[in-house]
Protein backbone atom coordinates (compact mmCIF):
# COMPACT_ATOMS: atom_id res chain seq x y z
CA UNK A 1 0.00 0.00 0.00
CA UNK A 2 1.57 3.81 -0.81
CA UNK A 3 2.34 5.33 1.95
CA UNK A 4 3.51 8.88 3.14
CA UNK A 5 5.45 10.31 6.11
CA UNK A 6 6.22 14.16 5.92
CA UNK A 7 8.84 15.91 8.11
CA UNK A 8 9.93 18.92 8.95
CA UNK A 9 13.80 18.71 7.67
CA UNK A 10 15.01 19.32 10.47
CA UNK A 11 12.82 16.71 12.58
CA UNK A 12 13.74 13.64 11.59
CA UNK A 13 12.59 11.76 14.05
CA UNK A 14 8.53 13.31 13.96
CA UNK A 15 6.20 12.95 11.27
CA UNK A 16 4.17 15.86 10.81
CA UNK A 17 1.51 13.92 8.40
CA UNK A 18 1.45 9.45 8.19
CA UNK A 19 -1.11 8.68 5.69
CA UNK A 20 -2.01 5.45 3.40
CA UNK A 21 -5.35 7.58 2.10
CA UNK A 22 -4.99 8.08 -1.79
CA UNK A 23 -6.77 11.23 -1.71
CA UNK A 24 -4.67 13.10 1.23
CA UNK A 25 -1.22 11.71 -0.21
CA UNK A 26 -1.94 13.24 -3.90
CA UNK A 27 -3.06 16.29 -1.88
CA UNK A 28 -0.45 17.10 0.20
CA UNK A 29 2.57 16.43 -2.84
CA UNK A 30 0.35 18.44 -4.92
CA UNK A 31 0.21 21.19 -2.43
CA UNK A 32 4.58 20.74 -3.01
CA UNK A 33 4.08 20.88 -6.94
CA UNK A 34 5.04 16.73 -7.20
CA UNK A 35 2.26 14.51 -9.27
CA UNK A 36 1.21 11.91 -7.84
CA UNK A 37 -1.27 9.61 -10.38
CA UNK A 38 -2.58 6.40 -9.65
CA UNK A 39 -2.68 3.79 -12.72
CA UNK A 40 -3.76 0.34 -13.15
CA UNK A 41 -1.06 -1.92 -14.08
CA UNK A 42 -2.69 -3.96 -16.45
CA UNK A 43 -0.06 -6.78 -17.11
CA UNK A 44 1.54 -9.00 -15.20
CA UNK A 45 5.10 -8.74 -14.76
CA UNK A 46 7.72 -10.73 -13.55
CA UNK A 47 11.55 -11.04 -13.37
CA UNK A 48 11.57 -12.77 -16.56
CA UNK A 49 9.51 -10.05 -18.26
CA UNK A 50 11.86 -8.16 -21.33
CA UNK A 51 11.17 -4.51 -21.17
CA UNK A 52 10.12 -4.53 -24.87
CA UNK A 53 7.23 -6.37 -23.48
CA UNK A 54 6.40 -3.90 -20.32
CA UNK A 55 6.52 -1.28 -22.78
CA UNK A 56 4.18 -2.78 -25.16
CA UNK A 57 1.83 -3.22 -22.41
CA UNK A 58 1.73 0.14 -20.88
CA UNK A 59 1.86 1.84 -24.59
CA UNK A 60 -1.58 3.67 -24.58
CA UNK A 61 0.24 5.24 -20.89
CA UNK A 62 2.99 6.20 -22.24
CA UNK A 63 1.74 7.65 -26.11
CA UNK A 64 -0.57 9.71 -23.54
CA UNK A 65 2.14 11.09 -21.45
CA UNK A 66 4.49 11.58 -24.48
CA UNK A 67 1.54 14.37 -26.39
CA UNK A 68 0.77 15.60 -22.95
CA UNK A 69 4.33 16.81 -21.92
CA UNK A 70 6.48 15.92 -24.73
CA UNK A 71 8.76 13.38 -23.35
CA UNK A 72 11.24 12.61 -26.08
CA UNK A 73 12.48 8.59 -24.21
CA UNK A 74 11.32 6.17 -22.31
CA UNK A 75 13.05 2.82 -20.89
CA UNK A 76 11.94 0.81 -18.10
CA UNK A 77 14.26 -0.19 -15.17
CA UNK A 78 13.76 -3.39 -13.05
CA UNK A 79 15.80 -4.89 -9.90
CA UNK A 80 15.70 -7.64 -7.86
CA UNK A 81 17.00 -8.84 -4.97
CA UNK A 82 19.43 -11.29 -6.74
CA UNK A 83 21.01 -8.47 -8.63
CA UNK A 84 24.49 -8.39 -8.27
CA UNK A 85 24.80 -4.34 -8.25
CA UNK A 86 21.92 -3.81 -6.43
CA UNK A 87 23.98 -2.57 -3.26
CA UNK A 88 26.16 0.02 -5.63
CA UNK A 89 22.75 0.88 -7.19
CA UNK A 90 21.18 1.58 -3.59
CA UNK A 91 24.09 3.61 -2.27
CA UNK A 92 24.06 5.89 -5.37
CA UNK A 93 20.71 6.93 -5.32
CA UNK A 94 20.74 7.55 -1.57
CA UNK A 95 22.84 10.24 -1.48
CA UNK A 96 20.08 14.14 -2.13
CA UNK A 97 20.16 15.02 -5.85
CA UNK A 98 18.79 16.87 -8.36
CA UNK A 99 17.87 16.39 -11.68
CA UNK A 100 17.46 19.44 -14.90
CA UNK A 101 14.55 17.58 -15.83
CA UNK A 102 11.46 16.12 -14.34
CA UNK A 103 12.03 12.28 -12.96
CA UNK A 104 9.23 10.50 -13.79
CA UNK A 105 8.36 7.20 -12.94
CA UNK A 106 5.31 4.36 -13.27
CA UNK A 107 5.84 1.45 -10.92
CA UNK A 108 4.66 -1.97 -12.66
CA UNK A 109 6.02 -3.94 -9.54
CA UNK A 110 6.57 -3.68 -6.65
CA UNK A 111 8.16 -0.89 -4.63
CA UNK A 112 10.49 1.98 -3.72
CA UNK A 113 10.68 4.90 -1.52
CA UNK A 114 11.26 8.43 -3.37
CA UNK A 115 12.09 10.86 -0.27
CA UNK A 116 11.50 14.49 -1.66
CA UNK A 117 13.54 17.66 0.40
CA UNK A 118 11.35 20.91 -0.68
CA UNK A 119 10.58 24.03 1.11
CA UNK A 120 12.10 23.08 4.24
CA UNK A 121 10.09 19.21 4.55
CA UNK A 122 10.99 15.95 3.90
CA UNK A 123 8.26 13.95 1.89
CA UNK A 124 8.64 10.06 2.14
CA UNK A 125 6.45 8.54 -0.23
CA UNK A 126 6.41 4.76 -0.56
CA UNK A 127 5.59 4.27 -4.48
CA UNK A 128 3.47 0.96 -5.17
CA UNK A 129 2.09 -1.22 -8.47
CA UNK A 130 0.05 1.45 -9.86
CA UNK A 131 1.63 4.45 -8.52
CA UNK A 132 3.48 7.01 -11.20
CA UNK A 133 5.08 9.91 -9.95
CA UNK A 134 6.99 12.95 -11.32
CA UNK A 135 8.98 15.06 -9.52
CA UNK A 136 9.69 18.36 -10.77
CA UNK A 137 13.26 19.23 -12.23
CA UNK A 138 15.78 20.59 -10.11
CA UNK A 139 14.04 19.05 -6.90
CA UNK A 140 16.45 18.27 -4.35
CA UNK A 141 15.54 13.92 -3.17
CA UNK A 142 16.87 10.54 -3.08
CA UNK A 143 15.30 7.19 -3.80
CA UNK A 144 15.76 3.92 -1.90
CA UNK A 145 15.20 0.71 -3.03
CA UNK A 146 15.53 -1.67 0.02
CA UNK A 147 18.39 -3.96 0.63
CA UNK A 148 16.16 -6.73 -0.75
CA UNK A 149 14.72 -4.21 -3.93
CA UNK A 150 11.81 -6.08 -6.09
CA UNK A 151 10.21 -3.48 -8.83
CA UNK A 152 10.09 -2.39 -12.24
CA UNK A 153 9.36 1.22 -13.22
CA UNK A 154 8.74 2.77 -16.53
CA UNK A 155 10.93 6.50 -16.82
CA UNK A 156 10.01 9.01 -18.98
CA UNK A 157 12.44 11.86 -19.90
CA UNK A 158 12.65 15.04 -21.78
CA UNK A 159 16.31 14.03 -23.14
CA UNK A 160 19.09 11.38 -22.11
CA UNK A 161 21.11 13.81 -20.57
CA UNK A 162 18.14 15.21 -17.68
CA UNK A 163 17.88 12.71 -15.75
CA UNK A 164 21.86 12.33 -14.68
CA UNK A 165 22.29 13.00 -11.04
CA UNK A 166 23.82 16.36 -9.51
CA UNK A 167 24.62 14.97 -5.74
CA UNK A 168 24.13 18.30 -3.38
CA UNK A 169 26.95 16.66 -1.03
CA UNK A 170 24.48 17.36 1.77
CA UNK A 171 24.19 14.27 3.64
CA UNK A 172 20.39 14.95 5.00
CA UNK A 173 19.47 11.41 3.29
CA UNK A 174 21.25 9.91 6.54
CA UNK A 175 18.87 11.36 8.98
CA UNK A 176 15.79 9.68 7.97
CA UNK A 177 14.12 6.32 7.51
CA UNK A 178 15.15 4.09 4.72
CA UNK A 179 13.56 1.30 3.32
CA UNK A 180 12.95 -1.81 5.16
CA UNK A 181 11.62 -4.71 2.52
Amino acid sequence: MSHLSVYADNRPGKAILRTSTFSDIKQSLADADILLERWQARAEIDDTTSNEAILEAYRQEIDKLVAERGYQSVDVVSMHPQHPDKDAFRMKFLAEHTHSEDEVRFFVRGQGLFVIHRDGKVYSMLCEKDDLISVPANTKHWFDMGPNPRFTAIRLFNNPQGWVANFTGDEIAKRFPLLDN
